[in-house]
């Protein structure tokens, strides 16, 4: 007997969630049954487009074994709490919400009703991160650009949460370590908001991360770099690219040395969301849970904080 597919919908279809509309579409085991936007022509529009059913609000959809959270930052909190409390399993995008004491109900929502919350924390599926990450030991120095145009969809976070917030919980993984200092300084130039955001981040051992996000930049630059005792790496995201050169000792010196690293290229978002289905179907726990995001949001916090004292 054929496996049941897993029901989901996708909460939120602009600029991101028409792409989760669109995998989930055709992704094995997973029965896409709406989308829901309040914008009825939007809804209408990618529910035609990927062969589903369109809805204005949440409570308006069939019953489903799990969501996609894909709405502005400020509506995650009572989104995500409403669909977990029912014990409905929630992708959240990315930040998990505008604030910890959010996030903390987000939690304590995924208590109450058992189900499995994952946080889309997309750069842990990206095949050049996981390569760069295998890696990794001990670092000492990290630096970080992530440089973009400003985007065409609506901005209701600063910088800080809406593309840094990418890099704070790439690092805190990488590094497993608490911080003990945070400087930051930020610019607001197009926006109400910091559109553009430098944080030095120091954590316990003295290893120190260097971020820096603009979404005022001419060009897009995503890059991740890593020094460490004896070796040097770096990732372009965006082209999963990976670089790796580590110190070789011969018979009477040393030397540099380029290692070979092999990227299986796959689209992440792709990857982030047959691990989601493996998760609803109790396959395995989730990659960024609510308490990896929820950290994040409170350095996210801090770095806010610092910029304004």
């Amino acid at each position: 007997m054929a496996e049941e597919r897993i029901r989901i919908a996708v909460v939120g279809v602009g600029s991101l969630g028409q792409h989760h509309a669109r995998i989930l579409s055709d992704t094995p085991g997973v029965q896409l049954v709406g989308v829901v936007d309040p914008d009825g022509a939007r809804a209408g529009e990618i529910a035609g487009k990927y062969g589903t059913r369109a809805f204005g609000m949440p409570q308006d959809l069939p019953p489903v074994d799990a969501v996609v959270i894909a709405a502005p930052t400020r509506l995650h909190a009572e989104l995500a709490t409403g669909f977990l409390s029912r014990g409905i399993a929630v992708l959240c995008e990315k930040p998990m919400a505008t604030s910890v004491a959010e996030c903390d109900a987000i939690l304590a929502a995924r208590d109450r009703g058992g189900a499995p919350l994952l946080v889309g924390h997309i750069e842990h599926f990206n095949p050049g991160v996981e390569a760069l990450a295998r890696h990794v030991k001990d670092p000492g120095f990290l630096e970080v650009h992530r440089l973009g145009v400003l985007p065409g969809r609506s901005l209701d976070v600063d910088v800080v949460l809406d593309l840094m917030i990418h890099d704070i919980e790439i690092a805190q993984s990488l590094v497993g370590r608490p911080i003990v200092k945070i400087e930051a300084v930020g610019v607001r130039v197009l926006t109400p908001f910091v559109d553009l955001a430098n944080a030095r981040l120091t954590f316990e051992g003295g290893c120190v991360a260097n971020l820096t996000a603009s979404r005022i930049s001419r060009e897009r630059v995503r890059k991740l770099r890593v020094f460490q005792p004896e070796a040097y790496l770096s990732v372009d995201y965006a082209e999963q690219a990976v670089e790796y050169y580590r110190v070789e000792t011969g018979d009477t010196s040393k030397q540099i040395a380029k290692v070979t690293v092999d990227v299986e290229k796959r689209e992440p978002l792709r990857c982030e969301l047959d691990h989601f289905a493996a998760v609803v179907r109790g396959d395995t726990p989730p990659r960024v849970g609510g308490e990896a995001a929820r950290e994040a949001v409170a350095t996210a916090q801090a770095i806010l904080t610092c910029m304004s004292a």
